[in-house]
C-alpha cells in the first residue's frame, strides 16, 4: 500500500505512526540512518498522495510567511514550537541513537522556522493534538481529503 502511495518502494519504513480515517497508512515512521547507512533526518513522513497533494496546496498559499513571522514576535508560540522540536527528536531518538549527522535536527524548519507544512503536519497527526502547534494549525485547514474517492 505504501509503494501504491509513494510510487516507488519505501525505504526503511519502521513503523506507520498514524492512518487516515479511510484506514490507509498516512504518516511513516523512519529509522535516522537507513539500512544503507544514509542519514535521514525526517522521522515522520507524510504518504497519502491526497493529503500531500493538500499540503501542497496549503504551501503555496503563503502560510508559511505568515507562520515564520508571528514566529519572530510571539515568544510563547516560538516556545510550543521550540518543544515541539524536541518532542520530534525525542521520538526519533527511541527508534534509532548515534546519528551525529543528523543530531538536533528535525524537520520542516524546527525550532526556528517553518519551511515545510508536510513535516509539521505529519509530525501533529503521528503525535496528536497540542505538540506542534504550527502543525496542528495548518492541519486544521485542510480540508477533510479522505472523503472523495477512497485513498491509495
Amino acid at each position: 500500500c505504501i509503494a501504491n502511495q509513494l510510487q516507488r518502494e519505501p525505504r526503511d519504513v519502521h513503523a506507520i505512526a498514524y492512518r487516515c480515517p479511510c484506514g490507509k497508512p498516512a504518516v511513516v515512521e523512519t529509522p535516522p540512518r537507513l539500512q544503507d547507512g544514509t542519514p535521514f533526518p525526517t522521522f515522520y513522513y507524510a504518504t497519502c498522495p491526497k493529503l500531500t497533494g493538500e499540503i501542497s496546496t496549503l504551501e503555496s498559499s503563503g502560510l508559511m510567511v505568515e507562520m515564520n513571522n508571528r514566529l519572530a514576535v510571539d515568544s510563547e508560540l516560538a516556545g510550543a514550537y521550540a518543544a515541539a522540536h524536541e518532542d520530534y527528536l525525542a521520538a526519533r531518538a527511541v527508534v534509532g541513537r548515534d546519528v551525529p549527522e543528523v543530531e538536533g535536527i528535525s524537520a520542516g524548519g524546527m525550532p526556528d522556522r517553518v519551511k515545510c507544512l508536510h513535516s509539521l503536519i505529519a509530525h501533529s497527526l503521528a503525535a496528536g493534538p497540542d505538540v506542534n502547534p504550527l502543525g496542528d494549525e495548518a492541519l486544521a485547514k485542510l480540508p477533510k481529503w479522505w472523503l472523495n474517492n477512497p485513498c491509495e
